[in-house]
Protein backbone atom coordinates (compact mmCIF):
# COMPACT_ATOMS: atom_id res chain seq x y z
CA UNK A 1 0.00 0.00 0.00
CA UNK A 2 2.84 2.43 0.86
CA UNK A 3 4.55 1.88 -2.50
CA UNK A 4 1.29 2.68 -4.33
CA UNK A 5 1.02 5.98 -2.44
CA UNK A 6 4.68 6.81 -3.22
CA UNK A 7 4.16 6.10 -6.92
CA UNK A 8 0.99 8.23 -7.02
CA UNK A 9 2.76 11.02 -5.13
CA UNK A 10 5.76 10.92 -7.45
CA UNK A 11 3.47 10.84 -10.47
CA UNK A 12 1.55 13.87 -9.14
CA UNK A 13 4.76 15.78 -8.49
CA UNK A 14 6.05 14.84 -11.94
CA UNK A 15 2.87 16.11 -13.61
CA UNK A 16 3.02 19.36 -11.65
CA UNK A 17 6.66 19.88 -12.62
CA UNK A 18 5.85 19.13 -16.25
CA UNK A 19 3.13 21.80 -16.36
CA UNK A 20 5.29 24.25 -14.41
CA UNK A 21 8.15 24.00 -16.91
CA UNK A 22 5.75 24.04 -19.84
CA UNK A 23 4.07 27.23 -18.60
CA UNK A 24 7.39 28.79 -17.54
CA UNK A 25 8.82 28.26 -21.02
CA UNK A 26 5.83 30.02 -22.57
CA UNK A 27 6.06 32.83 -20.01
CA UNK A 28 9.80 33.29 -20.49
CA UNK A 29 9.43 33.56 -24.25
CA UNK A 30 6.94 36.42 -23.94
CA UNK A 31 9.04 38.47 -21.53
CA UNK A 32 11.41 41.12 -22.79
CA UNK A 33 15.06 40.31 -22.32
CA UNK A 34 16.74 42.50 -19.74
CA UNK A 35 15.88 44.21 -16.49
CA UNK A 36 13.79 47.31 -15.81
CA UNK A 37 15.65 50.53 -16.53
CA UNK A 38 14.12 53.32 -14.50
CA UNK A 39 15.48 56.84 -14.87
CA UNK A 40 16.13 58.96 -11.79
CA UNK A 41 13.33 61.37 -10.88
CA UNK A 42 15.42 64.39 -11.90
CA UNK A 43 15.71 62.95 -15.42
CA UNK A 44 12.03 62.00 -15.59
CA UNK A 45 11.10 65.65 -14.96
CA UNK A 46 13.46 67.12 -17.60
CA UNK A 47 11.83 69.02 -20.45
CA UNK A 48 13.33 69.26 -23.90
CA UNK A 49 14.88 72.61 -24.77
CA UNK A 50 14.61 71.62 -28.45
CA UNK A 51 11.39 72.31 -30.35
CA UNK A 52 9.82 69.28 -31.99
CA UNK A 53 9.69 71.05 -35.35
CA UNK A 54 10.36 69.64 -38.82
CA UNK A 55 14.00 70.74 -38.84
CA UNK A 56 14.88 69.14 -35.48
CA UNK A 57 12.93 65.98 -36.26
CA UNK A 58 14.75 65.65 -39.61
CA UNK A 59 18.11 66.12 -37.89
CA UNK A 60 17.03 63.61 -35.23
CA UNK A 61 16.20 61.08 -37.95
CA UNK A 62 19.65 61.54 -39.51
CA UNK A 63 21.32 61.02 -36.14
CA UNK A 64 19.06 58.05 -35.32
CA UNK A 65 19.96 56.44 -38.66
CA UNK A 66 23.66 56.87 -37.94
CA UNK A 67 23.74 55.87 -34.25
CA UNK A 68 20.59 53.90 -33.38
CA UNK A 69 19.10 52.14 -36.41
CA UNK A 70 21.50 49.17 -36.42
CA UNK A 71 20.04 47.93 -33.13
CA UNK A 72 16.68 49.68 -32.80
CA UNK A 73 15.64 49.21 -36.44
CA UNK A 74 14.48 51.64 -39.10
CA UNK A 75 10.99 51.89 -37.61
CA UNK A 76 12.07 51.70 -33.95
CA UNK A 77 10.68 48.24 -33.28
CA UNK A 78 13.96 46.88 -31.87
CA UNK A 79 14.59 44.77 -34.94
CA UNK A 80 17.79 46.26 -36.31
CA UNK A 81 20.45 44.13 -37.96
CA UNK A 82 22.48 43.89 -34.72
CA UNK A 83 19.49 43.23 -32.42
CA UNK A 84 19.44 39.46 -32.90
CA UNK A 85 23.02 39.22 -31.59
CA UNK A 86 22.20 40.96 -28.29
CA UNK A 87 21.33 39.30 -24.99
CA UNK A 88 18.64 41.86 -24.21
CA UNK A 89 15.74 43.31 -26.14
CA UNK A 90 16.25 46.67 -27.82
CA UNK A 91 12.66 47.53 -27.00
CA UNK A 92 9.96 48.86 -29.26
CA UNK A 93 9.66 52.64 -29.55
CA UNK A 94 6.16 52.34 -31.06
CA UNK A 95 4.46 50.82 -28.00
CA UNK A 96 2.16 52.69 -25.62
CA UNK A 97 4.56 51.84 -22.80
CA UNK A 98 7.38 53.66 -24.58
CA UNK A 99 5.10 56.53 -25.62
CA UNK A 100 4.32 57.03 -21.92
CA UNK A 101 8.01 57.59 -21.09
CA UNK A 102 8.88 61.24 -20.58
CA UNK A 103 11.23 63.05 -22.94
CA UNK A 104 13.63 63.39 -20.02
CA UNK A 105 13.65 59.63 -19.46
CA UNK A 106 14.44 58.92 -23.11
CA UNK A 107 17.11 61.63 -23.15
CA UNK A 108 18.69 60.24 -19.95
CA UNK A 109 18.77 56.67 -21.29
CA UNK A 110 20.33 57.88 -24.53
CA UNK A 111 22.87 59.91 -22.59
CA UNK A 112 23.85 57.24 -20.06
CA UNK A 113 23.44 54.03 -22.03
CA UNK A 114 23.30 50.56 -20.49
CA UNK A 115 25.28 47.56 -21.65
CA UNK A 116 25.22 46.70 -24.51
CA UNK A 117 23.95 50.17 -25.49
CA UNK A 118 26.76 52.70 -25.29
CA UNK A 119 26.52 56.10 -23.66
CA UNK A 120 26.03 58.88 -26.18
CA UNK A 121 27.18 61.55 -23.74
CA UNK A 122 30.41 62.11 -25.66
CA UNK A 123 29.33 60.85 -29.09
CA UNK A 124 26.60 63.40 -29.79
CA UNK A 125 25.87 66.80 -28.30
CA UNK A 126 23.09 67.54 -25.82
CA UNK A 127 21.09 69.23 -28.57
CA UNK A 128 21.53 66.25 -30.89
CA UNK A 129 20.32 63.82 -28.21
CA UNK A 130 17.21 65.97 -27.77
CA UNK A 131 16.73 65.91 -31.56
CA UNK A 132 16.87 62.10 -31.44
CA UNK A 133 14.18 62.18 -28.73
CA UNK A 134 12.04 64.41 -30.96
CA UNK A 135 12.46 61.97 -33.83
CA UNK A 136 11.68 58.75 -31.91
CA UNK A 137 8.48 60.43 -30.72
CA UNK A 138 7.29 60.37 -34.35
CA UNK A 139 7.68 56.60 -34.77
CA UNK A 140 4.39 54.78 -35.08
CA UNK A 141 3.46 51.12 -35.40
CA UNK A 142 2.85 50.03 -38.98
CA UNK A 143 -0.80 49.83 -39.95
CA UNK A 144 -2.03 46.41 -40.95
Amino acid sequence: MKSKIKIESLLGVGIMLFFFFLSYGTYAQTQPKGKPWPAPETAVKMKSPVAANAENIAEGKTLYTKHCKSCHGASGKGDGTKAANLDISCGDFTTEEFKNETDGTIYWKTTEGRDPMPSFKKKVSDEERWQIVAYVRTLEPKKK
